[in-house]
């Protein structure tokens, strides 16, 4: 069952630690979901979240997620961390997000940005709102990613 786009953004954004200096900005944000949701893809052939990412300017973007932060601007995304995990999303599924997490949470915005834009699912998309990066594309590309 493919869940929402909104509540694993804030799966990833319960994740972060700000007290630390690890905070999340939409952009960085729009990243990390594009790498959970490839992962998802290579790892379980089926999306995790239903809606779809776009080629924007900056690299890939869910637009309703995009809206939902987009009053923060380039700074980091102020988060209610009593925000509960909805049930239907499972243990294994909360794990493929952390994995990613703890792999790709590490750069900068800039740098995933840059990453993403050297990938085969970026290139072969046409940049622009409303130009969706096919999840077929994402799904040989990620296989190629996994062991």
């Amino acid at each position: 069952m493919a869940h929402k786009a909104s509540d694993i953004a804030k799966i990833i954004l319960k994740l972060s630690n700000p007290d630390v200096g690890d905070i999340i900005s939409n952009l960085k944000l729009q990243k990390l979901l594009y790498y959970v949701q490839g992962f998802a893809l290579a790892m379980y052939d089926k999306p995790l979240f239903d809606e779809d990412i776009e080629a924007w300017m900056y690299g890939p973007v869910v637009p309703c997620v995009y809206q939902e932060y987009k009053e923060f601007g380039s700074g980091a995304i102020e988060f209610d961390s009593d925000f509960e995990i909805p049930k239907t999303i499972t243990e294994e599924d909360i794990s493929l997000i952390k994995e990613v997490y703890d792999v790709y949470g590490q750069y900068s915005a800039l740098k995933l940005m840059n990453l993403t834009h050297d990938e085969s699912p970026w290139k072969s998309t046409q940049t622009g709102q409303g130009n969706v990066i096919e999840q077929a594309e994402m799904l040989s590309y990620f296989k190629t990613r996994i062991c």
